[in-house]
């Protein structure tokens, strides 16, 4: 499937020939296929294996398309991040997230399906082929990234599991391990930490279940070993370190909107005529575009209402953030 992106490629945008090449190196030493980022299975096999982990990432189909912007690094994605069961600070997931262990897992699936239970990781994962998505994300607080994922589209996970036709929500839920993740020993949030979308939203192909980033297996502090990522929304809608997937038939409490409902609405879709009650949405902070970069406009949907405006339609979006 072919997913349009954002247009408007600025020459200022386009990654550097020598940064391409550098990253080509870096995919032919990983045991990477020439053709695209079709991974070895016996070369992840192996190296997962003296990791003590279990292969995931192969036969990853390339993306054929960029966003308007070249790809933040692997240091920007990776010691840059919310992720509050760590800490609160940007850099606390990549500085406290050591002892959490992502193998093995076991996804629980349940709610209204036909084929609910305990799955794990390898079996979800294993029937598909994987794909690299290059997507925008805003944060809430005014910040983007424009960040290239390995994953499978949400839809394909779903199916499998056969939802009801009286499925109207799908809810998912962050691993609860306070002895391995520090900030879940502090009263930041109602712990676990939970999200959810309405089916409509999780079966749009734009959404992605990722395991992966720059072709590598997910690091922790951007949360491993399985996460959403909906590119239109605010970040904090894409859910990280996925123990639990539910089919419901009511709109599932969510865990900003529980803890500051009138600044994190359920939808959050991206919208800069929307402010945060705190701080404006109309423009956003490129990370890693330099100190006297300044700030871009925000687009409607972050850049991807072509898509997915059409889901919302009839619905007051400033009411439903």
């Amino acid at each position: 499937m072919l997913i349009r992106k954002p247009e408007a490629i600025r020459p200022s945008e386009i990654t550097p020939e020598s940064v391409y090449l550098r990253r080509r190196e870096w995919l032919r030493r990983a045991g990477l296929a020439s053709a695209g980022l079709a991974l070895s299975p016996l070369a992840v096999a192996q190296r997962r294996s003296d990791q003590g982990q279990t292969p995931l990432l192969k036969d990853v189909q390339p993306a054929t398309q960029r966003p308007g912007r070249a790809p933040n690094s692997w240091e920007d994605i990776t010691t840059y991040n919310n992720f509050y069961e760590f800490g609160t600070g940007k850099s606390d997931p990549a500085r406290h997230s050591g002892d959490f262990s992502p193998a093995p897992w076991n996804v629980r699936v349940g709610g209204a399906c036909a084929k609910p239970g305990d799955y794990a990781l390898e079996d979800l994962v294993s029937p598909h082929r994987l794909q690299e998505r290059i997507y925008r994300l805003r944060c809430v607080e005014a910040w983007s990234m424009v960040i290239p994922w390995v994953g499978i589209p949400l839809r394909e996970l779903l199916l499998r599991f056969e939802p009801e036709s009286s499925a109207r929500f799908v809810r998912f839920r962050t691993v609860m391990r306070p002895e391995e993740m520090p900030g879940q020993r502090r009263g930041i949030l109602d712990w676990p930490y939970e999200e959810g979308l309405t089916v409509e939203e999780a079966m749009h192909p734009l959404t992605l279940m990722a395991v992966g980033v720059y072709g590598r297996e997910l690091p922790n502090q951007n949360g491993a070993p399985l996460r959403l990522v909906v590119p239109w929304k605010y970040g904090f809608k894409s859910i990280k370190s996925i123990d639990t997937i539910e089919f419901t038939r009511r709109r599932p409490a969510t865990s900003w909107n529980l803890s500051a409902p009138r600044e994190y609405g359920f939808y959050a879709n991206v919208n800069p005529d929307v402010d945060h009650p705190r701080w404006s949405q109309a423009s956003e902070r490129p990370i890693g575009a330099g100190l006297f970069a300044g700030r871009i406009p925000t687009q409607p949907f972050n850049g991807y209402a072509d898509e997915v405006a059409g889901l919302y339609t009839g619905l007051d979006l400033r009411r439903n953030y």
